[in-house]
């Protein structure tokens, strides 16, 4: 067995580094952890069988996530059609988020308030273009030009997809929070 040069070794920890985000991204995609096992496993073999083409001082993360985000869509998608999907993991990353950036005030009330549940479920009424680029910025907290390597689109596209998401995730949310009595009914939305 030939010995591995300082470069093969940083990469291989660098990536390893990687492993919990894939996994938690794999299981969005997936929604089966065996599935997801798998996808990560895959994501791992290709990394190192094009480990030449990986750009050291690059983003790592968005690398990796690109790989698996291609398998994804040539192996599982084309199979079941599943959408993407944050349900079925028991995260409430975005939640957390928002909540974290409000600190307190009426606005963390309110959002305490809302169930973490009808977060994730107008995440999930979302098209798959739209959740696909929520989980990526707002729950796995990529850049915008990162997002953009990964989904293999122009910054700017990114950019109208995750304000039209937000736009309808917050339209979605005004109206729970209507129909649940946390806002009164006549308060008109600010857009």
């Amino acid at each position: 067995m030939a010995e591995q040069t300082v470069e093969e070794q940083d990469f291989g920890t660098e990536a390893i580094g990687n492993l919990d985000a894939l996994y938690r991204g794999a299981l969005r995609l997936t929604r089966d952890p065996d599935k997801a096992q798998d996808l990560v496993q895959d994501t791992y073999a290709r990394a190192l069988r094009y480990q030449h083409s990986y750009q050291a001082g690059t983003n790592m993360k968005a690398w990796l996530f690109a790989i698996m985000r291609n398998l994804y869509w040539d192996r599982f998608q084309k199979a079941n059609r599943e959408a993407v999907s944050i349900d079925d993991i028991g995260e409430f990353a975005l939640y957390d988020q928002m909540r974290d950036d409000l600190g307190e005030g009426p606005e963390t009330e309110v959002l305490d308030r809302i169930a973490r549940g009808e977060v994730v479920d107008a995440i999930e009424k979302l098209s798959p273009l739209h959740r696909e680029v929520v989980l990526l910025v707002d729950v796995e907290g990529f850049s915008y030009k990162d997002a953009a390597t990964v989904l293999g689109v122009p910054i700017g596209t990114v950019m109208s997809r995750l304000h039209r998401a937000r736009q309808q995730l917050q339209k979605d949310l005004f109206e729970y929070a209507v129909e649940s009595g946390i806002v009164p009914g006549g308060l008109n939305k600010r857009s």
